[in-house]
């Protein structure tokens, strides 16, 4: 598997662990608020390590580090996704997998192969607005409804998230989303941060702390557990 970009330390990305994270090429989204354009049009991207290069590192890093995150671009895009999952497991860390949730065949795959502890599922916008919020004009809503059933019928931890722009995301969208996925274990709020390289050329503004405030409060309403992250 191509490895386009490697962050070797990060306590941020894997809740309460610490981790590598590993970045894939190519996504089938076109979010226009995406700060890795390069990376999810699969443009100009060149290798950031080798699959021996990287290996080598992690067995480096057995007792230092947790486990490995790996996202992208979109990681089930890879057919080699699982082969490159199995010798991170014999090296014996934690997964985490980051998904957009739009190809469930390959999410159940790698979850009956028990190569993933922890998911976090990307939930873009409310159902009617998933077109606008992903840059496509028929998203895979039925797919991605799928993977949000085999992500709460699992016994792995998992989180849905969304990542909030003024330009597309409103309260009610909160309410929404709530209302579609109530009662999943944990929803997280994260911080729209403005790059100058978006996918998008259209200026995109994020929301006020004390706005992200209410808006977890309206998800609270929904979800067994709520956080910001910034």
């Amino acid at each position: 598997m191509m490895i386009s970009g490697l962050q070797k330390f990060s306590l941020l990305d894997y809740p309460e662990k610490t981790c590598a994270i590993v970045f894939t090429s190519g996504c089938n989204f076109r979010c226009p608020f995406c700060h890795n354009p390069a990376l999810a049009e699969n443009e100009h991207v060149v290798p950031a390590a080798t699959e021996a290069e990287f290996f080598e590192f992690l067995a480096r890093r057995r007792g230092l580090l947790d486990g490995i995150c790996v996202t992208g671009g979109e990681p089930l895009l890879h057919a080699d996704l699982a082969a490159f999952l199995h010798r991170v497991r014999q090296l014996g860390f934690l997964i985490k997998l980051d998904t957009n949730g739009s190809l469930p065949d390959a999410l159940e795959a790698v979850l009956q192969d028990s190569l993933v502890d922890y998911i976090a599922m990307d939930i873009k916008n409310s159902k009617e607005k998933y077109a606008a919020t992903t840059g496509m004009q028929t998203p895979p809503l039925t797919d991605i409804e799928r993977s949000v059933e085999i992500i709460r019928r699992s016994s792995l931890d998992y989180e849905f998230r969304t990542t909030f722009v003024r330009e597309f995301h409103t309260r009610a969208d909160v309410a929404a989303m709530g209302q579609w996925l109530r009662g999943s274990r944990r929803y997280c709020l994260q911080t729209f941060h403005a790059r100058t390289e978006l996918l998008s050329s259209s200026p995109m503004h994020a929301f006020s702390f004390e706005e992200m405030l209410e808006l977890k409060t309206i998800a609270a309403m929904y979800f067994t557990e709520v956080e910001i992250r910034n």
